[in-house]
């Protein structure tokens, strides 16, 4: 595992298996929200953002996290492993709703300073609609590098694949 992709819903976890995992393979890891957003939630354009990815995923080792749906593409042709959080939207949502109230205006680790946590209806919307709509984009990026996916449905599958490392 060299160049390392997790994906999955908001609040599932993400970044938080990333500092982890990025840990334990002694990888660099690289969040896409730090890539996407600048202080006082200023997003880059496309084209910053895939200025800034060329130039880690043409390395031999990293950890990316997020979806970007719009970046996902060059992340997957260069990914040799994508960990996917597949988990319920139900146990998303708690998780999302936690971390709001953990980080509640302040940034987040895995976020740009100057991005204090905040409560955006908009957002929570999105995630409970992802499996109508994210979902479906992002297993439409997926076909074709089925073999490089480790798909986990809970935290306990999480646990024991993290184990068996």
């Amino acid at each position: 595992m060299q160049r390392v992709l997790v994906i999955g819903p908001c609040g599932a976890g993400k970044s938080t298996l990333s500092a982890v995992l990025g840990k334990k393979l002694s990888l660099p890891v690289f969040h896409m929200d730090q890539l996407n957003w600048r202080p006082g939630w200023i997003e880059s354009s496309n084209d910053e953002i895939r200025a800034k990815l060329a130039d880690i995923v043409t390395t031999d080792r990293w950890l990316i996290d997020g979806n970007y749906g719009g970046t996902l593409a060059v992340r997957l042709e260069h990914a040799d492993n994508i960990v996917y959080l597949d988990y319920p939207i139900s146990l998303c949502v708690m998780r999302l709703l936690r971390r709001i109230w953990k980080y509640r205006g302040q940034s987040r680790p895995d976020m740009t300073e100057g991005c204090p946590e905040r409560f955006d209806l908009a957002f929570l919307f999105y995630l409970m609609r992802w499996n109508s709509g994210p979902r479906i984009r992002t297993e439409m990026q997926l076909k074709g590098h089925e073999a490089k996916i480790i798909r986990l449905h809970n935290p306990q599958e999480l646990e024991r694949w993290m184990d068996s490392l």
